[in-house]
């Protein structure tokens, strides 16, 4: 049995190659039930939770012999933990042989996370976002947003990245973290109090990714200019959103996966319950856009969302990906 930290999962999981492995599970599909979710006593006097997200698959996402793999990513959310300096999401993913059941590895679940979150964006943003998208503009400063700055950076010709946070100096110690790591785009740190980026920097950017806690719609719909892809991450339990209904109205609105979508993701369950939206409306799920059941972006005026939650054989075509390279 192997045990992979998080340098070795970053490590195994380069962006090009592990955005093409999602794209293959999407493509070829994957047993993945809902995740489970269990209350657990507070934390810090917040709600803490046991997430489970179990996936198995009859053959070898990554095309190699035998008889596939089994996992389950296991996650703690415990918001106290911030009072002790310790991440408030600790994870683990249990990779298994599907034919014996042989646990074959354990991986960092937070790294495995990051990586896996960013490049499915980033997956949805080649159908829906312009090719020729310069400018990026990342609401939040933590793990995931770093991931998705790199990842957007190895698909599109990015010149300008700001990095907006309600903590200014979060912002610009993500923006060092970027230079300390290359990125050759100009880099700029935006923060403010309030409720979310000026619409000055919504509307100079051609793709916006959110990668927050908010509860509060930080992407306005009037903001936005024509053409913008907007990557809506952060907002992953229904009392959770980072965009107004205004926004999911106007545009062409993709999900990661219909039935996480409509149980769980804050911005579109709260949209369809005030009446900007309907069900209908949510226009393609990545395996629509993966099996070419639907074009995507067919207008460079078009403004686009893609709303994801998160995806059990995400993790696992992560981790098999992770496994073969180790």
């Amino acid at each position: 049995m192997h045990h992979m930290d998080r340098p070795a999962v970053a490590a195994a999981l380069p962006w090009p190659a592990l955005i093409e492995a999602l794209h293959d599970v999407f493509r070829t599909g994957c047993e993945a039930p809902l995740r489970h979710r269990h209350a657990l006593p507070p934390s810090g006097g917040q709600p803490a939770s046991l997430l489970l997200m179990p996936a198995w698959q009859a053959e070898s996402p990554t095309g190699g012999k035998g008889g596939g793999y089994t996992g389950v990513k296991v996650v703690h959310v415990m918001p106290g933990n911030a009072a002790l300096g310790v991440p408030a999401v600790q994870s683990a993913f249990l990779l298994s042989s599907g034919t014996t059941g042989e646990l074959l590895a354990v991986l960092d679940g937070g790294e495995l996370t990051d990586r896996r979150t960013a490049a499915a964006s980033v997956l949805a943003a080649g159908f829906l976002a312009r090719p020729d998208s310069r400018r990026l503009l990342i609401l939040g400063s933590g793990r995931v947003a770093q991931a998705l700055a790199e990842c957007y950076r190895s698909a599109f010709p990015l010149e300008d990245v700001a990095v907006w946070s309600r903590r200014a100096a979060s912002a610009e110690a993500l923006v060092a973290t970027l230079r300390a790591h290359g990125h050759p785009a100009r880099l700029a740190a935006r923060g403010a109090e309030g409720e979310g980026p000026p619409e000055a920097e919504l509307a100079a950017a051609d793709i916006i990714a959110a990668a927050t806690l908010s509860d509060r719609p930080l992407v306005r719909g009037a903001a936005v200019r024509p053409g913008t892809h907007v990557d809506l991450v952060g907002a992953f339990r229904p009392e959770m959103r980072e965009s107004d209904g205004a926004l999911l109205r106007r545009a062409l609105l993709a999900v990661d996966t219909r039935p996480g979508a409509l149980a769980e993701a804050g911005d579109v369950v709260q949209a369809i319950a005030e009446g900007a939206i309907t069900e209908a409306e949510v226009a393609a799920d990545l395996f629509a856009l993966c099996r070419g059941e639907h074009p995507g972006r067919t207008d460079p005026a078009e403004v686009t969302v893609f709303k994801s939650v998160g995806w059990a054989g995400e993790d696992l075509a992560a981790a098999a990906m992770a496994f073969g390279n180790r």
